[in-house]
């Protein structure tokens, strides 16, 4: 493989390495998300010292498969848009203090 092909085979990669996560982060759902995520890291981690340029170009071809796919689903997924959870990081609660901090507290139950 040429130094030239080589260059440009790498920036395609790349830039469907990070569509692929761009994409996976639109997921309305935070295990989705983090799925999606975590997939592109582990397959372009899998196949990164792939030299043979037949099986790269097919790599490349599953991986805008993927990309495809992706979009559709993600689409899909934010017609289902449900409440955050608790380890995406939300500001829920009632505003006390001057700072504006968001503190969250106990319901004191039926006593």
């Amino acid at each position: 493989m040429s130094t030239a092909a080589a260059n440009d085979i790498a920036l395609q990669a790349r830039s469907l390495y990070r569509s692929l996560l761009r994409q996976a982060s639109q997921f309305a759902n935070y295990n989705f998300r983090e799925y999606g995520k975590r997939r592109t890291r582990d397959a372009f981690r899998e196949h990164q010292h792939e030299t043979d340029e037949r099986r790269v170009q097919e790599l490349m071809q599953k991986g805008l498969k993927e990309l495809q796919g992706l979009k559709r689903q993600t689409v899909i997924s934010q017609f289902y848009q449900l409440d955050r959870l608790v380890v995406e990081g939300q500001k829920t609660g009632k505003q006390i203090g001057d700072s504006g901090d968001i503190v969250r507290q106990k319901d004191t139950g039926w006593d």
